[in-house]
């Protein structure tokens, strides 16, 4: 809890919200793309920024980087009572061609009541909400009574080896105490059967990043070649991309399927759980995707020539696991990847799950309703991963909380690293203002 002093009331002086959506523009003209292959612009620019905007307010910060311009920022903030928390955001995005979108896609333009631009969503939003709350706080003096580590990483878009993987060894004093981390994706609104429902991330997929090898025969391509590579590959890819993974409901996805069910007027169970998605509509092709293991084949290389039979061939596939099955879900991919295609990983991280319960858990939902008391509030599984793979090595429970209020209509389909991604004005003001209530209950 925090003391009376950093409780706001509606008489606060400060506005957590003044700064949020300049803050969230100006971070995202800097473009922080990461291509995944060590090109790019790196992040130091943003960091720096970041920076300034945190010393400004008296809070003293470090530049931390595991390779040229790939910085990472950390800050202590906070009183004294209690454990530490770690609060964290990255600055990269991924990449967006500018000929594809309405609006460029580094202008950080607003039109239509929207912000416009790469990491409107992914995540420079949040860090817009996390940097115009703190810095609203600082200057009024209403700092919470709990010890926070702000943390800005690096590469989380490649898997965080370059930011916050090597940050927790290499900087494991700044995380020492700390029992939970808050970061993305999670606090936005969905609706179903008229009801707002906002969705907190208490659990994510493991990430299988896999490589596919097949070998066979060279040759020329007029002969025969029963051991032909590229069809080993070939099958291996079919085989794996079109498996029929099964419905798996961890905890997490129980308890948010039975708020799902309690409103369409049925029980919750594995059997009707892909049709109980769909009342998510469109936010179902993202939350379908947590009911079973994914894996999506993505790039293929093989051959210099037609006439040419190569030796070798090779796949990428992104796999995507539920929390607590790596092992059956790894020795799948093996038996049916076959026995002429070797598997390896580029990036294996284990997924993540915690229950939704405990104080932490009560601030950011009862921070929700204060802002929105008609709505409800469950935990859910995310199909993607975040920099909480890194940090929970360190015994940290993690949660997504970037709150959100969407419009009923939004189409989430190219929400999360999309063409013309964007994010409402007042839904951006909105997530200021539950992320202050939430300090303010730490």
């Amino acid at each position: 809890m925090t003391t009376p002093a950093s409780d706001p009331s509606p008489a606060s002086t400060y506005d957590p919200a003044a700064e949020v959506v300049e803050i969230c523009r100006d971070l995202i003209r800097m473009d922080t793309t990461n291509y995944g292959d060590g090109e790019g612009p790196g992040e130091r620019k943003a960091a720096e920024h970041v920076a300034s905007l945190l010393e400004d307010v008296g809070i003293t910060t470090e530049l931390w980087e595991a390779e040229s311009g790939r910085t990472n920022v950390l800050a202590r903030w906070g009183g004294d009572q209690g454990e530490p928390m770690l609060l964290h955001g990255h600055l990269d995005v991924v990449p967006a061609n500018a000929d594809d979108w309405q609006v460029h896609p580094f202008s950080g333009e607003v039109q239509d009541g929207q912000v416009w631009g790469r990491g409107a969503v992914d995540m420079k939003d949040f860090d817009a909400m996390l940097l115009s709350t703190v810095r609203a706080r600082a200057a009024a003096g209403q700092v919470p009574s709990r010890p926070l580590v702000l943390a800005f990483t690096a590469d989380e878009e490649a898997g965080g080896h370059l930011g916050a993987g090597p940050l927790v060894e290499a900087k494991r004093e700044w995380f020492e105490g700390c029992t939970y981390a808050v970061g993305e994706v999670g606090g936005f609104s969905t609706t179903v059967r008229g009801r707002r429902l906002y969705l907190v991330e208490a659990a994510e997929k493991g990430m299988a990043w896999m490589r596919l090898t097949a070998t066979g025969n060279a040759g020329h391509g007029s002969m025969r070649h029963p051991d032909n590579a590229v069809t080993h590959l070939a099958e291996a890819v079919a085989r794996i991309g079109r498996h029929p993974w099964p419905v798996t409901l961890t905890p997490t996805m129980q308890v948010l399927m039975a708020v799902v069910g309690e409103l369409a007027g049925v029980e919750a169970t594995p059997e009707n759980a892909e049709e109980l998605v769909e009342e998510f509509g469109s936010a179902s092709r993202m939350l379908a995707a947590v009911l079973k293991h994914t894996t999506n084949p993505t790039m293929l290389e093989a051959g210099y020539k037609v006439n040419v039979v190569p030796g070798q061939a090779t796949a990428r596939i992104d796999g995507r696991f539920l929390p607590g099955h790596q092992e059956d879900f790894v020795a799948t991919l093996h038996e049916l990847a076959g026995p002429h295609v070797e598997v390896t990983f580029d990036s294996l991280q284990a997924g993540l799950e915690t229950s939704y319960d405990g104080s932490v858990a009560e601030a950011m939902t009862a921070s929700l309703l204060e802002e929105d008391p008609d709505a409800l509030v469950a935990p859910y599984l995310m199909s993607g991963g975040t920099d909480a793979k890194h940090f929970t090595k360190l015994g940290m429970r993690a949660y997504g909380f970037a709150p959100l209020r969407l419009p009923e209509d939004l189409d989430f389909t190219g929400l999360f690293h999309g063409v013309d991604e964007r994010v409402p004005v007042d839904a951006l003001e909105f997530g200021a203002r539950v992320f202050d209530r939430f300090l303010g209950k730490l």
